[in-house]
């Protein structure tokens, strides 16, 4: 007996019924294809972590809830590289990474830093993580809106993933060193971090993406960074990962400034 075909045939990935609703060019809702399983699998899973982190730091347990944030992280690198081997990228797909990434490394981060030492601070300790959050939410709507038309070899503004990297790896290293993150000063300190990591969110600065780096030839140079970025994770995790994630997100403020420096003295003085 002759099989009716399969629009998915072509196709790797697994998929499952769900009704996607299109606009023909008549304007007429149509029935849409199901959606990718596994990429979306993925996906749900950096958004467990994101929940996860959320419900760890609700119980004191604040290494427990960073690392499921950069767990969320590595999911998050996963499931768009999955859906691309596999030629299973979809709408749905970068919408739902898209609410995913809110969670994981929006609220998630902010909840645990707040949790941890901003809610010392009383009203000023919600807000600072409140804006951290609505910076994220902002980040992401900009990336949906730019992805096509962006130079694929920066981002504008510090990704989302690297903002939480350095909220998540501050959390950390404070609570693997038994810092008391709900002291006043201190407390002062990470707020200014958080709303620090919110704006670079939001700036113009560029960062580069790493998307089109030649990993078969690399510079020799390069290297030297690798194995010292090694060694320190090697040497103390959280106090690496703190490390490098603030000197990415000062990557970008220093290569702007820098930029406009030797702009300045290429310029023609005037008389």
């Amino acid at each position: 007996m002759t099989m009716p075909p399969n629009d998915h045939e072509e196709h790797s990935g697994l998929t499952f019924e769900v009704v996607e609703e299109d606009q023909d060019e008549g304007g007429k809702k149509v029935r849409n294809k199901g959606i990718y399983l596994l990429p979306n699998l993925i996906t749900t899973a950096a958004l467990f972590s994101g929940f996860y982190a959320i419900i760890a730091a609700m119980h004191g347990r604040f290494e427990a809830a960073a690392i499921a944030i950069f767990v969320a992280a590595l999911f998050d690198g996963m499931d768009g590289r999955v859906a691309r081997m596999t030629n299973t990228q979809s709408a749905f797909g970068a919408e739902y990474d898209s609410l995913s990434d809110m969670v994981s490394f929006g609220v998630a981060p902010a909840l645990v830093v707040f949790t941890w030492s901003l809610q010392s601070l009383g009203k000023i300790g919600w807000i600072c993580a409140f804006i951290y959050a609505v910076a994220a939410a902002f980040r992401l709507a900009r990336f949906n809106v730019e992805h096509d038309v962006a130079d694929k070899r920066y981002f504008t503004g510090l990704a989302s993933p690297l903002a939480a990297a350095i909220i998540a790896s501050m959390v950390w290293a404070g609570f693997d060193n038994r810092i008391p993150g709900r002291e006043q000063e201190l407390a002062i300190a990470i707020a200014v971090i958080t709303v620090i990591a919110a704006f670079l969110m939001v700036s113009n600065f560029r960062y580069y993406s790493f998307k089109e780096l030649d990993r078969s030839r690399v510079p020799f140079v390069v290297m030297l960074p690798v194995v010292l970025v090694f060694a320190i994770i090697n040497y103390d995790l959280p106090i690496g990962l703190l490390t490098v994630s603030m000197v990415y997100a000062l990557s970008g403020p220093v290569a702007t400034l820098w930029g406009r420096l030797r702009a300045a003295k290429a310029s023609p003085t005037q008389g």
